[in-house]
C-alpha cells in the first residue's frame, strides 16, 4: 500500500537536485565570478574564467568523440589546466583519471589500459613515460598536449596543444549536472606496491561531500588562499579542487615542493591553508627560520597519508609560536 507521503511527492527539477561538485564551480563562476581563483606564476584567473574554460573543454571533449561514462586521463603536475579537469571531464559526463606523476611507463601503462582511457593529457615532463605508455597498452588513445609557461621544455606527442583544444570549444556550453548522483566522477589508481595497480571510484555525491567536509573539518572561511603542495593526482587533492571552488577561493599552484618556493608563495599571496604527507610538512619545519621571515599570520596545515611522527608535530608547533 503506497505512503501517504508519497502521493505527489515524486523527485522533479523543482525539489531535487543531484549532489555535484560541479555545483561549486557554477556558483563561483556566476556569483564570483571576478574575483581570483587561480595563481600560477604570472598568471592569473577568475572564478568566471575558470567556468567559461570548464566549460569549453567539456564542449572540445565532446567535439572528440568523448562520451557520458568514457575515461579521460590526465598526467600533469599542479597547474591551471589541472583545476579545470576537475570540472570540465565530468560536465560531459566523463570520468577523470588522474594518473600519478611518479610512476614509470608500465605502471602507467596499466592504468591507461585497465581504465579504458579514450584521452590522455600530458604535461610536457612527463611526455616521453606517456609516450611510452601509450604504446604498450597497444589502444588508440587520444593524447593532448599541455604547455606550462613554468616549464622551458616543451615536448609534444599528441595531436593537439590543450590551449587549442579549448579554442575548439564553445564558453556557453550548457553546465550539466549527472542524472544520478551515483554516477561516476573520478577514477583513482593505487601505486601497485603489492601487485597490480587497483582502480578505486569516486562517485558525484562522494567529492560533494568530502568537499564539504573539508571545509567543516577546517572552518575554512569564504575566499580561503589554498596552496598546492599536495598533489592533484593523490586521490583528487583529497577534493580540494571542489573544496576550493565552494569556498570561491584561491589555488595557489605549484609544480614542485621545496621549502623556499613554499614560504615564498605563501609571503606573496598571504596563503591561508595547505595540505601534505608528513615529509612535505618535515622538510618546512626543518627549513632555515630566515625562509620563515615575514609570515606573520595564522596558516593552517593538515597532515595525511600516513602517520606524522611527534617529532613533526612539536617542530610545527614550535614553529607556530615563534
Amino acid at each position: 500500500m503506497n505512503d501517504v507521503y508519497e502521493l505527489g511527492l515524486h523527485k522533479n527539477p523543482a525539489n531535487h537536485v543531484a549532489l555535484s561538485p560541479l555545483t561549486f564551480l557554477e556558483r563561483a563562476g556566476t556569483v564570483y565570478r571576478d574575483r581570483l581563483a587561480v595563481v600560477h606564476g604570472t598568471r592569473r584567473l577568475t572564478w568566471g574564467q575558470v567556468f567559461a574554460r570548464a566549460r569549453r573543454l567539456a564542449s572540445a571533449l565532446e567535439k572528440l568523440g568523448i562520451k557520458k561514462g568514457d575515461t579521460v586521463a590526465v598526467m600533469l603536475p599542479n597547474t591551471p589546466p589541472m583545476v579545470e579537469v576537475h570540472f570540465g571531464v565530468p560536465a560531459m559526463g566523463a570520468v577523470l583519471n588522474t594518473l600519478n606523476t611518479r610512476l614509470d611507463a608500465d605502471a602507467i601503462g596499466f592504468m591507461l589500459d585497465h581504465g579504458e582511457a579514450k584521452v590522455v593529457l600530458v604535461d610536457a615532463e612527463y611526455a616521453e613515460v606517456v609516450r611510452v605508455a601509450v604504446a604498450k597498452t597497444g589502444r588508440d588513445i587520444i593524447i593532448i598536449d599541455v604547455d606550462d609557461d613554468e616549464f622551458i621544455a616543451p615536448k609534444h606527442i599528441g595531436v593537439i596543444e590543450y590551449e587549442a583544444l579549448l579554442a575548439t570549444g564553445d564558453p556557453d556550453q550548457a553546465w550539466r549536472l549527472p542524472d544520478d548522483e551515483w554516477d561516476a566522477i573520478s577514477l583513482n589508481y593505487t601505486s601497485g606496491t603489492t601487485g597490480n595497480p587497483k582502480g578505486v571510484v569516486y562517485h558525484h555525491r562522494g567529492a560533494h561531500q568530502n568537499a564539504v567536509s573539508n571545509i567543516l573539518e577546517w572552518d575554512m572561511p569564504h575566499h580561503a588562499v589554498y596552496l598546492w603542495t599536495l598533489p592533484m593526482f593523490h586521490c583528487n587533492g583529497w577534493c580540494f579542487p571542489w573544496t576550493m571552488a565552494a569556498r570561491a577561493g584561491v589555488n595557489v599552484c605549484l609544480r614542485k615542493v621545496e621549502p623556499k618556493a613554499v614560504f615564498d608563495l605563501i609571503r606573496a599571496h598571504r596563503v591561508t591553508h595547505y595540505c601534505g604527507a608528513p615529509i612535505v610538512h618535515a622538510s618546512l619545519v626543518n627549513a632555515p627560520a630566515e625562509l620563515r621571515a615575514g609570515i606573520d599570520w595564522r596558516v593552517s596545515a593538515m597532515v595525511a597519508g600516513a602517520a606524522p611522527p611527534a617529532a613533526m608535530i612539536e617542530g610545527m608547533r614550535a614553529s607556530a609560536s615563534t
